[in-house]
């Protein structure tokens, strides 16, 4: 079993402390909200909070126990239930959420049943075998854990739309007052990038892979992201909606939505935008957004034709290379971090925000579908979701590595997302 985020080496303690640890962050993030907002849908046409709740240990069952272990769960109906839940296409076909789905207590006493489960087989099963597809090079394992950490994130963009009365805590966020770094373009002379990942080199969702690599023009690409305050002088310019993550204040002043209290508008941190945002704002500047290949060769390529695993180099992921992690809630200001800077001096392409690019979300050449998780990039390869590269605040930093791919429609306005331009 290999993991980027263990260069020593998995242990079986080590897995059941990263289990540990990441069921300890998910618990926490539920209880920023009041008990009366579990049935809430924050954000339309998703599922309310109670599923994600189950869903979590849920698919730590389904995936690890009863499909790669061929060992029976717990409960069949909440394992059923809390698969993949409900989408419905309109409010008025939503049943009152406490007719359908269960009361907390039950819903966290399923949890600590799944949890003792996990915890027993990460201790005691065979974790590793190659002729159990699900189970080749642990993929079951790391896919559970990962799962888990994609869905912390995606659980605070439906928490963060929550009105602040439904949450526990409503202090506001320091403010940054730092200068955003300046903004200059650099040129990046015309080389080869290489995407993916090699097959059985280390865990990786199916998307990763395989590697494949391409050759890129030259082009230049903007030093740092796209700030709030450079967003607001393009509003002024052509009358462009604010982004979502801008509100009004009582006296009519901009405030940014912060996660637990509005403040008001970091004008030098990054500005979080839809896909369709960024690229009107990059037209505007006669620009356009990068695609993923020349993100690829921005971060991690350099003058001598080396690659380098991080922007930074090979040092692992730490709070000094960039913003994530669970390091803030928050967008920094852009390119706070130095010592994150690609070889080419390009800032902040880890951190403080995911970067939307201009590929669309599709496989590469060599594509197979993960037994743990078939559905997992396939409901996606639809042609309208766009790759986003790097992470954000509140990504785990065991999900920081070149290979790993996001994305998301053009037009969804929730995911921690910024941008920079190319020319």
């Amino acid at each position: 079993m290999r993991h980027h985020a263990f260069p020593d080496g998995v242990t079986r303690e080590g897995l059941i402390d990263w289990y540990r640890a990441t069921r300890r962050r998910t618990r926490a993030l539920f209880d920023l909200i009041q008990p009366d907002a579990y049935y809430d849908r924050p954000i339309a046409l998703r599922n309310p909070v109670v599923f994600y709740e189950g869903h979590l240990p849920a698919f730590a069952v389904n995936t690890l126990i009863k499909l790669a272990l061929k060992r029976d769960g717990i409960d069949e109906r909440l394992e059923t239930l809390f698969a993949r839940g409900i989408d419905p296409e309109d409010e008025a076909a939503v049943k009152n959420p406490t007719d359908l789905w269960p009361s907390r207590d039950d819903v966290q006493a399923y949890g600590a049943r799944a949890d003792a489960m996990i915890e027993d087989a990460l201790g005691n099963a065979t974790l590793e075998r190659d002729d159990v597809p699900e189970l080749r090079g642990g993929e079951a394992v790391f896919t559970v854990l990962e799962h888990e950490l994609m869905h912390q994130e995606t659980l605070l963009y439906m928490l963060h739309n929550l009105p602040y009365a439904k949450k526990r805590t409503t202090s506001a966020p320091d403010v940054d007052t730092r200068a955003a770094a300046p903004q200059q373009r650099i040129a990046i002379p015309a080389g080869r990038a290489t995407l993916g990942a090699a097959r059985d080199s280390a865990f990786g969702w199916d998307n990763e892979f395989a590697r494949i690599t391409v050759d890129v023009d030259a082009f230049s690409i903007d030093a740092r992201n796209v700030t709030n305050g450079d967003y607001l002088e393009f509003m002024h310019a052509t009358g462009a909606n604010a982004p979502h993550f801008w509100m009004r204040g009582d006296n009519g002043e901009w405030l940014w939505r912060g996660l637990l209290a509005p403040v008001p508008l970091p004008l030098d941190a990054p500005v979080y935008a839809t896909h369709d945002e960024a690229a009107a704002y990059a037209r505007w500047k006669g620009a356009r957004l990068p695609t993923e290949a020349e993100y690829h060769r921005a971060a991690y390529g350099s003058p001598d034709g080396d690659e380098r695993a991080q922007p930074w180099g090979d040092d692992a992921p730490d709070a000094t290379r960039g913003n994530f992690d669970f390091a803030s809630y928050e967008p920094l200001a852009a390119g706070a971090h130095p010592r994150g800077a690609s070889a080419w001096g390009v800032l902040d392409l880890v951190g403080n925000g995911w970067e939307w690019t201009s590929t669309t979300f599709d496989a590469f050449p060599g594509f197979q579908a993960m037994p743990s998780y078939l559905p997992y990039s396939t409901d996606f390869f639809d042609g309208a979701h766009y790759v986003m590269k790097g992470a954000s605040p509140v990504t785990a930093r065991e999900l920081v590595r070149r290979s790993f791919r996001n994305w998301f429609r053009p037009n969804y306005p929730f995911v921690y997302a910024t941008f920079r331009c190319v020319y």
